[in-house]
């Protein structure tokens, strides 16, 4: 099964989100790296990488029938994407225990979905 493990940092919350340029903590990145390394041993590791901050961004809205543009930021956005793993597993169970090691600041949340796949798209017999 796939799974998508979506970060959503603390420092992309609130009134003091990053802007264009942002560069995170050198330290921490090393940190996530080594996370990556052991994430990537022990399941399949499919993709992964960062986001630059909703700031550099935009969102394509979609009302009666037609798209809206805004470019970011995005005012009302509360919780903002910063990164990704997608990752195949066995189980969400493992997932989740994989996620609770990462080396995560306090306040990010790692939100975890199953990726739909073709099986999941055939007709009811």
């Amino acid at each position: 099964m796939k799974f998508m493990m979506l970060m959503i940092p603390a420092v992309y919350q609130g009134a003091d989100k990053p802007g264009p340029g942002f560069v995170p903590d050198p330290s921490k990145v090393e940190r996530m790296g080594r996370f990556n390394d052991e994430l990537a041993r022990s399941l399949k590791l499919l993709d992964l990488n960062g986001l630059h901050p909703q700031s550099t961004g935009a969102r394509v809205s979609f009302a009666n029938g037609r798209p809206t543009i805004t470019d970011g930021p995005f005012v009302e956005a509360k919780e903002v994407l910063g990164g990704f793993w997608l990752v195949e597993a066995d189980s969400k169970e493992e997932v989740v225990k994989w996620a609770a090691k990462c080396p995560a600041e306090d306040g990010d949340t790692i939100e975890i979905r199953q990726v739909f796949g073709p099986e999941d798209f055939k007709p009811a017999k």
